[in-house]
């Protein structure tokens, strides 16, 4: 190997150590997050079940999710981090084939998860997250179409939530973050609706900005 080659590969393994431990040292991130939720449809099952339309249907709720991150490890190759992601869907309308559902419910899930960056020190990373908490729905008083008593009630459930994204550098310190995510959780309480489940599939999708400090 000529000196001239030596030199350029002796300069590119430090740029990588020096971004590395530049990298190191931006532990903390605070991530801004603007989407919408895909609830599946449901169908009504037992005496309640109308003849026609027995389903429950779900809107595309404009959802929030804010997110703070500890990296714990990092390296040119991947990082391990931990994770805090706060989703809120705050207007999840709902529609049936009769009153028998509340009009609309909102929706909060926390999951702490562990998260896997492939190339961390670069322009674009996409990475990998699991992670499980819990989530809490907070359902409207009154039923829809005929506007009675929803005798349904607020109720919180365990979450697993399982997510990948990509993230590209946009200036030092700030990224654009793209992102999908299953908040699996628990249902909603439709006494007057037995759809046969106890659980649902909550998918975030959305974009947003992050933060490295």
């Amino acid at each position: 190997m000529s000196e001239k080659r030596l030199l350029l590969v002796c300069l590119a393994v430090l740029a990588i150590f020096r971004v590395s431990a530049v990298a190191q040292d931006e532990k903390n991130e605070l991530t801004g997050i603007i989407g919408r939720t895909f609830i599946s449809d449901r169908g009504i099952i037992g005496p309640n079940a109308p003849p026609v339309e027995a389903v429950i249907y779900s809107g595309k709720g404009l959802s929030f999710e804010i997110n703070y991150t500890r990296r714990i490890l990092v390296n040119p190759v991947f990082s391990i981090s931990g994770e805090v992601p706060a989703m809120f869907n705050l207007d999840e309308k709902l529609n049936s084939g009769g009153p028998f559902v509340p009009k609309d419910y909102r929706e909060i899930f926390v999951t702490p998860a562990v998260r896997a960056n492939l190339f961390p020190t670069t322009a674009v990373s996409p990475w990998v997250s699991f992670g499980g908490g819990f989530g809490h729905f907070s359902e409207n008083s009154q039923l829809i179409y005929d506007g009675g008593a929803n005798p349904g009630k607020s109720t919180t459930s365990g979450v697993i939530q399982g997510g990948v994204g990509l993230d590209v550098r946009v200036l030092h310190r700030f990224f654009i973050r793209g992102e999908a995510r299953d908040f699996w959780s628990g249902q909603p309480d439709f006494p007057l609706a037995d759809t046969g489940k106890t659980r649902q599939h909550n998918y975030f999708v959305g974009g947003g900005l992050m933060w490295r400090f």
